[in-house]
């Protein structure tokens, strides 16, 4: 089981919103070094609803070769039609990566039977582990905890990633599930106290800004060190909040090109962070001390 502090990672872009694979690589390097435990590649902050079919699979393959088995790499293979999913996942497998975060069918809102459907259909077309995601901010689609029971018993569907923020959901997820079914937060506001209860990990963005922290933290939390978690996630509320200012992944791009780490680079429809936002990042990001 892939646990702990997974990085949605950003995606880098040079000025013309181009992939900037060589700022990728460094990237990627400075997350194994700070402690890092997993990385997602092209999920919802590295831009997956932008980049073509051809770029989704060439990062995707960047950053397993990058990364060369040093940790896990989870790839973003969602997608509103089932064919598609199905057609990335199998990219994602034959790239190298060690599992897949599928995000619920966004736009056309399926039932629960449809979503239930959907999984199973890429489960048993591809052989490699699927984690289940969840974001009905997002998506417009809300995947309930019976409903991800079910798919649980589905064998390469290993886990869910909630973002609903939603904590009374984790026990419901437990009853529902087997132990080895894995349950990581989507939320980083709530994510201290998810894995109190019982998580595995967080899937996060404020981990592209503050890796070292988040990790640590999330660490404690697994181990019921609770107080250790507090104290450290007492640094990262703002940003928690604040990486949230405008639309993800526009603020967390903005941070971590503060921090000298890639180039001012983003796709429309996406614009670059507004100058009225600035200072209240920078904010957040001193309270954390990365800057």
């Amino acid at each position: 089981m892939i646990q702990g502090s997974i990085v949605a990672l950003v995606t880098p872009m040079d000025a013309s919103g181009a992939v900037d694979k060589e700022s990728l690589k460094k990237l990627l390097e400075f997350h194994i070094e700070q402690g890092t435990d997993a990385i997602v590649a092209v999920g919802t902050t590295g831009e997956s609803a932008t980049l073509d079919e051809d770029e989704h699979c060439d990062v995707i393959k960047t950053v397993v070769d990058v990364v060369a088995g040093r940790i896990p790499v989870i790839a973003g293979t969602g997608a509103n039609a089932t064919s598609e999913a199905i057609n990335l996942t199998r990219k994602a497998k034959q790239a190298g990566a060690d599992a897949c975060l599928i995000v619920t069918p966004y736009y056309n809102k399926p039932t629960q039977e449809g979503l239930y459907l959907h999984y199973k259909a890429i489960a048993e077309a591809v052989d490699i582990p699927q984690i289940l995601y969840n974001v009905p901010g997002r998506t417009a689609c809300d995947m309930l905890p019976d409903t991800v029971g079910r798919l649980s018993h589905i064998d390469n569907i290993v886990g869910i990633k909630d973002a609903t923020g939603d904590l009374s959901r984790v026990q419901k997820f437990r009853d529902l599930t087997d132990a080895d079914f894995a349950l990581y937060s989507g939320d980083d506001a709530t994510s201290r106290e998810f894995c109190l209860l019982g998580g595995h990990g967080t899937i996060t963005v404020t981990g592209n800004v503050a890796p070292r922290l988040v990790h640590e933290m999330i660490v404690a939390a697994i181990n019921g060190d609770s107080a250790t978690a507090l104290a450290i996630d007492t640094k990262l509320q703002a940003l928690h909040k604040d990486l949230f200012i405008q639309s993800n992944p526009i603020p967390v791009k903005w941070a971590v090109a503060e921090m000298g780490l890639i180039s001012k680079g983003i796709r429309l429809p996406l614009t670059w962070l507004t100058e009225d936002c600035f200072d209240v990042v920078r904010s957040a990001m001193r309270k954390a001390e990365v800057i």
